[in-house]
């Protein structure tokens, strides 16, 4: 899994609510991961994802994950996926 430079990371905001980002965790990208192997799986603007996830930036809150694709955050509302509770 890629990491994002420390202080890169420090830098960065979740686009809506302005909260930190921190790399996700496994059990984030589990989670993530299984709800779009499952299908059905949409992202914030209503785009249906089907391509797992390698890394990603979860929101302070722990509700949201902004996708890494290629080493890049892709911090943009639309992109953002909820993250399945329970």
């Amino acid at each position: 899994m890629p990491s994002i430079d420390p202080e890169l990371l420090a830098l960065l905001a979740c686009p809506e609510s302005r909260q930190a980002l921190a790399e996700a965790g496994s059990d984030v990208l589990v989670s993530l991961n299984g709800a779009i192997q499952k299908g059905g799986f949409k992202n914030v603007g209503g785009v249906a994802v089907d391509q797992p996830l390698e890394s990603g930036l979860v929101r302070q809150d722990g509700t949201i994950v902004y996708p890494v694709r290629d080493g890049i955050p892709v911090l943009l509302i639309e992109e953002g996926l909820a993250v399945p509770q329970g």
